[in-house]
């Protein structure tokens, strides 16, 4: 099969900091450039029928529209090197449909590619208003929250966020004293961690699609184990152009972080600093990739907090 690797994939993987991440530019470039034979071969060993592949995508891996040889659709996702798909894989296994697409089968003969339950891609939470798509991400990521699988390594939050702290060093002088407080957020919050649940680590409204089973389920998981506070943090960073663009958004901003905390009894300071360090955290990366705009939304953003 041919095709073209989505743009967005693409761009994610030219700036990812290798350095930081330990992946291999040569290797990513050499993947993207093979992908259509690697999307094929995945298929065949499955004994699945293409369709397509979704375009713009995600940033972390490739998707593609396929049928199973009984003909049910599914949803073959391809990771780049460096990835973990098999901790996908096992997040995906332990909530086993609850609140989560299914996972159908993990990654074969180590070519990274997962094959999943098949959801409506087009159709997000955000094509809900503000508040209704809140209140149904609330109740999604809340059923994500169990004791992780005994024997799998994910992450720690502590562990993550130490990582991302050590690459927030900007070049711009005036963004030092947020990363500065956003570091000391980072320091107290692991030093008194209440709780080690599995998270999905990347939740937000576009990571909620419509499905069959149930009216939303959850896509997509970076996942990690640390507390609940967490992953509200990404909940909170939601549409922030609209909230940048409000002359009421600092008070919406707090406004949401109190919403979202009492609605599912997390402490109130405990999602503030998450959240804080989270902006931080992506505005730096986006600073360091030549994203000028969308940094000082999230740094902004982050002045708020």
């Amino acid at each position: 099969m041919a095709f073209e690797p989505p743009q967005r994939l693409v761009r994610a993987l030219g700036e990812a900091a290798y350095d930081e991440t330990g992946d291999d530019p040569v290797a990513a470039r050499a993947w993207l450039a093979k992908l259509p034979e690697l999307t094929q071969e995945a298929a065949d060993r499955r004994g699945l029928t293409v369709e397509r592949v979704l375009v713009p995508g995600g940033r972390s891996s490739l998707a593609a529209l396929v049928r199973r040889s009984d003909g049910t659709p599914a949803v073959l996702k391809l990771a780049p090197p460096g990835a973990r798909p098999d901790l996908e894989a096992a997040a995906l296994a332990c909530w086993d449909g609850w609140g989560t697409c299914k996972l159908l089968e993990g990654p074969a003969q180590d070519d990274g590619a997962l094959l999943v339950e098949r959801l409506h891609p087009e159709v997000t939470l955000r094509s809900l208003p503000e508040a209704k798509a809140l209140l149904e991400a609330a109740g999604t990521v809340r059923r994500l929250w169990v004791a992780p699988p005994a024997g799998t390594a994910f992450d720690t939050v502590a562990e993550r966020t130490a990582r991302l702290a050590g690459a927030m060093d900007p070049d711009d002088a005036s963004v030092r004293p947020l990363v500065d407080a956003a570091r000391a957020a980072r320091d107290e919050l692991v030093a008194g961690e209440p709780e080690l649940l599995l998270l999905h680590g990347d939740f937000r409204q576009g990571k909620v699609l419509s499905g069959e089973r149930t009216p939303w389920l959850a896509v997509g998981p970076d996942a990690v184990v640390g507390e609940r506070a967490y992953d509200l943090a990404g909940l909170v960073l939601d549409r922030l152009d609209d909230l940048v663009a409000s002359s009421a958004g600092a008070a919406t901003a707090r406004r949401r972080v109190t919403k979202l905390a009492d609605s599912l009894e997390v402490e109130r300071e405990r999602v503030r600093g998450w959240t804080l360090f989270r902006a931080v955290s992506s505005g730096t990366e986006a600073l360091r990739a030549g994203r000028r705009t969308q940094a000082e939304v999230l740094l902004e953003f982050a002045s708020w907090l």
